[in-house]
């Protein structure tokens, strides 16, 4: 599987994660933009961060004559969303990981998020509400369930035996 680069607005966002996870809650916007490298012009790295703000992924704070950039509760979880990826490494114990949920409609954008989560780390539909995994989810993975609250509609489980799984073994490529 090819590996995709992160986008701009990804590496901010990932950004302002790992400064608050050092303990720097408030980072200022020229800062910000001389710590990610920016090469291009300073109106369209604004823009990215105006678009940021009105998806409610993070606020400005004025301060004196400066502005500071702080991610929301809601940016926080688009940060660990993104960082959620599994590892390439693992090799298969011989037991599969099932997720069932039961998520209420009035949260189907979560729903569709944690549909995203299960796909990007490989999980496969068995049934509607019901996805299938030979490997565990990562911490960031279940990092962003519980600071979402997704963890209240969702049970994971390893299953040892599973019947007829040679499609799911040919699936994954499993022997």
């Amino acid at each position: 599987m090819p590996k995709k680069d992160l986008t701009l607005t990804s590496k901010i966002i990932l950004g302002l994660h790992l400064l608050e996870d050092m303990a720097i809650p408030l980072v200022s916007f020229r800062d910000l933009q001389r710590r990610l490298y920016f090469q291009g012009d300073y109106d369209s790295f604004r823009a990215i961060f105006y678009r940021l703000e009105k998806r409610g992924l993070l606020k400005f704070i004025k301060h004196k004559k400066d502005r500071f950039i702080k991610l929301t509760e809601k940016g926080h979880l688009e940060a660990l969303l993104s960082k959620a990826k599994p590892k390439q490494d693992i090799s298969w114990d011989g037991k599969w990981r099932l997720v069932i949920f039961d998520i209420p409609e009035e949260a189907r954008e979560h729903r569709e998020r944690l549909r995203q989560l299960l796909k990007i780390n490989h999980f496969v539909k068995l049934q509607a509400s019901v996805f299938v995994c030979p490997y565990p989810l990562n911490r960031e993975a279940l990092d962003y369930l519980k600071k979402s609250k997704l963890i209240e509609y969702i049970r994971i489980m390893r299953v040892d035996e599973m019947d007829c799984d040679k499609d799911l073994k040919k699936r994954f490529g499993l022997k």
